[in-house]
């Protein structure tokens, strides 16, 4: 069951303490920046956490900044869309409200997210890995991974070597998935699967996740290719990092 850290006490909870009952993730934007498009991203996050572990989820956006811009962004960067946030009549078990550092402290459970710099980095439409950067844009996806790679207590700096290094791992990663994938399938190993879930289950330790699929990359015969693929696309459900996407690029 998924665990998160009320910033309002410090101490953990359970994210859906009714099984099976509606949860609410809202979703806090201020501005259009970086660091707005981080809160989204947790948010997303969360609701694809929830939804794993068969909680339904009612995710939603408020706040005062630019919904137009915020949405395109979040959207460049993989967000699934979130509805207004507005009283329909739903009954909600728990609301999660989603907030950057030092903004919103709305009344309910609070999960905090550390600002980003450069705030105006921002996602650049159809860019691809490995392509230069056009003004303080970049690849949506390697924005996305090198926010990923940071746990959202702390501060992300995006200079070159963090975009970079987020760069070459998604290209490396989605290759050997494409490579991967030309073997006999295989089942997610039933510990990885518990590793996998156990970080992500862990307040949401992202993070976490990326080093278990690290120690699926560098194991050694015995783990079947058929197997690394599964278990990358099973995280996948979780990163939206689009890592299946090259299949075939590679045969």
């Amino acid at each position: 069951m998924l665990r998160i850290i009320d910033a309002r006490t410090g101490e953990p909870l359970d994210a859906a303490p009714v099984r099976r009952g509606l949860t609410r993730v809202e979703a806090h934007a201020t501005r259009y920046d970086t660091g707005t498009l981080r809160v989204l991203l947790v948010a997303d996050l969360l609701v694809r956490a929830l939804e794993l572990g068969g909680t339904p989820v009612r995710a939603l956006l408020t706040g005062e900044g630019d919904r137009t811009r915020v949405r395109a962004g979040a959207a460049a960067l993989g967000v699934r869309p979130f509805e207004e946030g507005r009283d329909t009549g739903l009954r909600e078990a728990q609301t999660l409200h989603v907030v950057g550092e030092g903004d919103a402290t709305p009344d309910g459970v609070r999960i905090t997210v550390a600002p980003v710099e450069p705030t105006d980095l921002v996602p650049a439409s159809g860019a691809d890995p490995g392509a230069p950067e056009h003004g303080r844009g970049t690849d949506p996806a390697v924005l996305r991974m090198a926010l990923l790679s940071r746990p959202r207590s702390a501060p992300v700096r995006l200079d070159d070597p963090a975009l970079e290094e987020a760069r070459a791992t998604l290209v490396r990663w989605r290759r050997a998935v494409a490579e991967w994938a030309r073997q006999p399938s295989r089942p997610v190993p039933e510990d990885v699967r518990g590793q996998l879930r156990t970080a992500w289950e862990d307040d949401l330790d992202v993070p976490g996740v990326l080093g278990v699929l690290r120690r699926v990359e560098e194991a050694g015969p015995e783990l079947p290719d058929g197997a690394r693929f599964e278990t990358y696309a099973y995280a996948d459900r979780l990163l939206g990092l689009e890592l299946t996407r090259d299949l075939g690029a590679w045969a």
